[in-house]
Formats: structure tokens, sequence, C-alpha cells
């Protein structure tokens, strides 16, 4: 099974490429709905959350977490451990329904060591004035909380640099789709090619 690292920041077109890849038939792990599902399943989980914030609720987690770089990493060191093996368990899973190709999608996804599952790494970038239209669009959101948002994500050059492929999501939909099919086809047929 080959697994697809998908990375790239806030408003960049991540989730739309994920989309075409479920489309194509491949299994996409999203770990914001995985940490979603903890957040909201796990009593342990819930437990720490909301003795340390003093709630569980996503829409008074947020502003508290994305403006304080303190309070976001006690937040992921009690959600990515439960996060990373929830994900391993679907991997496996997947594996062993004889999945031909899983993805991976995380915004923080070069920083974990779930990076060392993924045979590639794809990261979907866009110049900064479209992922702030974007988000402040699609969120409800000021340009200043958009801005802010995104100073809490490492940079776009750290990730483009560790990438393996570069998806333009800047560009028209129909170039970034092609971009998606391209390298996919790519992938696999070097999956094969490696089998035969």
């Amino acid at each position: 099974m080959k697994v697809i690292g998908l990375t790239g920041n806030i408003g960049c077109g991540k989730s739309t490429v994920a989309g075409w890849l479920r489309d194509m038939g491949v299994a996409v792990i999203d770990l914001d709905a995985v940490a979603r599902q903890i957040r909201n399943n796990d009593a342990e989980a819930r437990r720490r959350i909301e003795a340390r914030f003093g709630t569980i609720e996503a829409g008074k987690l947020a502003p508290i977490v994305f403006n304080d770089p303190a309070a976001l990493r006690d937040l992921e060191a009690i959600l990515h451990p439960l996060v990373r093996n929830e994900t391993r368990v679907r991997l496996a899973e997947l594996e062993a329904a004889g999945a031909d190709a899983a993805c991976i999608e995380a915004i923080k996804l070069l920083e974990s060591p779930l990076h060392d599952a993924c045979d590639t790494t794809w990261v979907v970038r866009c110049d900064e004035a479209d992922a702030v239209a974007r988000v402040a669009a699609s969120r409800g959101m000021s340009e200043v909380e958009a801005r802010a948002r995104l100073a809490n994500q490492s940079s776009q050059e750290k990730k483009v640099a560790a990438a393996d492929v570069v998806i333009d999501g800047s560009a028209s939909l129909g170039e970034t789709r092609r971009q998606v099919d391209a390298a996919y086809r790519q992938i696999m047929a070097a999956g094969y090619a490696a089998t035969d």
C-alpha cells in the first residue's frame, strides 16, 4: 500500500486535493477529523482538555490555543499521541484489507512521527493573499484573524523544501487537478514497477 503524506498551510487547498484523492479511491485519513473524534469521544482526553482549558467546545478552544503558543502545545500534547495511535491502527487495517493507497492529511505532518509512515510527501502551496482570503471567507474570520491562524503554522517554504511533490493551490482548479492526477499516476506506477 502506498501512503501519501499530504500537507500545506490553511487555505491553500489541501482539503480539496484530499477530496480528489478520495474520489480516485484513496483512503484519506484527515487528522483534524481524527482529533475531533477523539476530543468528542475519548473520556480521558476530554477530562484532560477540560481541566487545562475549562472547556472542550471547539468554538471556545480555538481562540485560546491560536492566540497562545503554550496553550496550543498543551492541547497538542494531549491529542497528538492519541491521533498518531489511531492513525497507525487505521493504516494497518487498510493495508490488511488490501487497499492500494492511503493518504494522511495533516497541517503538521512534517513535525509528526507519522511522516515516517509516508512513501511520498505532497505539499499544497499557494500565494499568501489567496490563503488569507480563503480562510477569511470560509471560516468567517477577519483578515487579522486569518493571518494570526497562518502565523501558528510552520512556514510554507519549509514545507515546500521537504516535499516530493508540490501542488500549486493558487492555479486554476483544472490545473491543480491535473497536477494531482499526474502525481498520483506517477506514485502508483512506481509502486507497481517496484513489485514487477
